[in-house]
């Protein structure tokens, strides 16, 4: 059973607004943080870039320089919560199950990702995710 929380992208909006400390990491390539679009407030870490779509061996570490930058005074890094997205929910949760064995204690999953899942017609943006909520979002 994984301790990664689930937030739908309205939760995780307002989570964040709320959470000012939190860590807002998009997971998807660079090409798709640039190019498709990102939530606004959201840093690029991918988990799997180009130009080889290996897995990033520094994504832990990535995270824990941000989740250090960002912890108050007094708080460990690894208490600071991480909110990740991508674009279906998919690859968050593999990098999330990452961060839990690296010692990070509040780690959330956006359900829906950026952009949904595909619909009938192979489309997305038309299921779900971020965009789809109308949350704030910008594009290269």
């Amino acid at each position: 059973m994984s301790d990664i929380h689930s937030l739908n992208p309205q939760q995780a909006a307002d989570f964040l607004n709320e959470h000012p400390e939190a860590v807002f990491a998009d997971v998807r390539s660079s090409m798709e943080f640039l190019f498709v679009g990102h939530p606004k407030g959201a840093l690029n870490i991918a988990w799997i870039d180009e130009p080889d779509w290996e897995i990033n061996p520094d994504f832990a570490s990535d995270i824990l320089k941000l989740s250090t930058a960002k912890a108050p005074e007094g708080v460990s890094a690894h208490d600071v919560p991480v909110v990740l997205i991508c674009r279906s929910g998919v690859r968050s949760l593999e990098a999330g199950e990452v961060l839990l064995e690296a010692g990070f204690k509040q780690v959330f999953n956006v359900l829906e990702g950026f952009e949904g899942k595909l619909d009938d017609h192979h489309h997305r943006g038309c299921l779900g995710g971020w965009r789809f909520h109308q949350l704030p979002w910008e594009q290269c």
